[in-house]
């Protein structure tokens, strides 16, 4: 599928903030704050914009967010390879790779748990894929 003209000349972090802005409901705010936390929890991480949706590097995709028609979705690239003891993944509990936390009307994000997750997300890549 070929970009559209905005994701040829907006930067990520400005297509981000439009998607945001586009969401003009819960699902708006738990993105915003999702995003808030990402960067706070990982100082090194880049944003950028994949398949159509915000994703966040270091030493390779960490975490993507993306609105869905009910929910908002945080997927975690490698997130059957850490450790959640706060027990965050709730959807693709099967899948080899990747575990996700799927938000809906009503929830609410546990900043320090999901702080947490995205610094072992980062430690996890940054040790190329071995647990310390």
């Amino acid at each position: 599928m070929p970009k559209s003209t905005s994701e040829k000349t907006l930067s990520p972090s400005q297509l981000i903030t439009d998607r945001i802005a586009e969401l003009s409901d819960w699902r708006g705010q738990l993105f915003a704050q999702s995003r808030k936390i990402i960067l706070a929890s990982a100082p090194g991480i880049t944003e950028e914009w994949k398949w159509g949706t915000a994703v966040w590097s270091q030493n390779g995709n960490v975490v993507s967010v993306a609105a869905m028609k009910d929910h908002l979705k945080i997927n975690f690239f490698k997130g059957a390879s850490l450790d959640d003891p706060k027990k965050l993944f709730n959807a693709g509990l099967d899948a080899k790779a990747t575990r996700a936390i799927d938000l809906f009307k009503g929830d609410r994000i546990n900043e320090s748990a999901l702080g947490d997750l995205m610094r072992r997300a980062v430690s996890f890549n940054a040790s190329g894929g071995r647990k310390k």
